[in-house]
């Protein structure tokens, strides 16, 4: 063991209570990926206590969700050549799913080890892990490159201010570790879903449904069978699926509906299946199932797949060296949920997913944290990056 990481790793190991008051205070913090006042807020705490620790905060304005904050931490060979110049990124995101209140409602609370409240796990345990991290390499050197601290504020919502943002830091990046809280097998994930997030409006014509039914064009009926259509598209075997997950319409009980919207949730594996799908729901939704009436498709957020390849092997495989050490196993595991890691492996960047502590029930009132996890997991996200001369990255 160096002497870098015997310090690094001693301190990260007295720091569990100072994490969890760095969490309460993020977790007791309204911050909905709509509410831009309230993610940046918590924002404000990752900001302050980078000050107090000597890292510099450059800030990306969002112009409608939370900005984007860039901490950084020179490394120690930052000066050599090859991937001792180029970043090594933790990230992480800011927004939760939450309502405005939530936190009044459910506030932090920690009983018999476990920690709960709205985004605990999902994903302000992480981001205190990446502060952290930041701060005992700040604190003690050793890093091999640049540190950057990536801190987004849209993720929830498909990152749309936050993508080109990412995807910029990923091209420079030497690895990327996205601090999504760990799974609650403990496993890492090293392969997520793609997903496309849409709205599809229907226009019809307005009737009365007892003395004039002829006259109207049902949005709604219309609606009915595109949803059949499009959850046809289902392919399991392939890892395809389509869900309308929500839908609205009408005028009232006695009127032919004119309008109707439902929201499609796109998920699937392979990169090439995209356009393949997409091109499908287009067809449909072009398609007048029942005559005279209109339909338009409009994508409201897409995540990108992130595909397993020698990059996320190598990584994952110093990050189980890793977590040996710091007394807990792991595996990889693929994941269904979407995150920002897919944009960073969609340009090149070897990517690990979900190094943040253990939690559960995410987006749930039953979310919780494993408390023990908070050091074992910042330790084992040092000691990886230490690795990353052994592993050839």
């Amino acid at each position: 063991m160096s002497a870098s990481e015997a310090r690094i790793t001693e301190w990260l190991a007295t720091q569990q209570g100072a994490m969890l008051a760095e969490l309460e205070a993020m977790v007791n913090i309204d911050g909905g990926s709509y509410d831009k006042a309230g993610v940046d807020a918590v924002g404000e705490r990752v900001r302050a206590f980078c000050a107090r620790h000597s890292i510099a905060v450059e800030v990306v304005p969002g112009q409608q969700h939370g900005d984007c904050l860039r901490a950084t931490v020179a490394g120690e060979q930052a000066a050599g050549s090859g991937n001792a110049q180029r970043n090594i990124v933790l990230m992480g995101h800011r927004d939760t799913v939450f309502p405005k209140g939530e936190p009044e409602r459910r506030p932090f609370r920690v009983e018999n080890g476990i920690a709960t409240g709205p985004g605990v796990c999902d994903m302000k345990a992480g981001l205190v892990q990446n502060m952290f991290v930041l701060a005992a390499f700040a604190q003690f050197g050793g890093a091999p490159g640049p540190l950057v601290g990536l801190f987004t504020g849209d993720e929830e919502i498909g990152s749309p201010e936050g993508r080109p943002v990412i995807e910029a830091e990923a091209r420079k990046a030497r690895v990327v570790f996205n601090s999504e809280p760990g799974r609650p097998s403990g496993a890492v994930v090293t392969g997520r879903k793609g997903g496309v997030f849409m709205v599809m409006d229907i226009e019809g014509k307005a009737a009365h449904s007892g003395g004039n039914f002829e006259a109207g064009i049902s949005a709604i009926e219309e609606l009915a069978r595109k949803v059949q259509a499009i959850h046809a598209l289902t392919d399991i075997p392939r890892g395809i699926t389509l869900n309308v997950g929500l839908v609205s319409g009408g005028q009232s009980v006695n009127t032919v509906a004119p309008w109707a919207q439902g929201q499609i949730d796109l998920r699937y594996i392979h990169p090439e299946d995209r356009d393949d799908v997409m091109g499908r729901i287009h067809a449909i939704v072009e398609k007048s199932f029942v005559p005279g009436t209109r339909a338009r498709l409009a994508i409201r957020g897409e995540f990108l797949p992130l595909a397993q390849n020698p990059g996320t092997d190598a990584v994952f495989g110093i990050y189980k060296a890793a977590a040996a050490e710091s007394g807990f196993e792991t595996m990889g595991e693929f994941a269904g949920g979407c995150a920002d890691s897919g944009f960073t492996a969609a340009v090149g960047a070897p990517t690990l997913c979900a190094v943040g502590p253990v939690g559960g029930k995410a987006h749930s009132p039953e979310e919780y944290l494993e408390v023990a996890t908070l050091v074992p997991r910042a330790q084992a996200l040092a000691r990886a990056i230490l690795k990353l001369e052994s592993a050839g990255l």
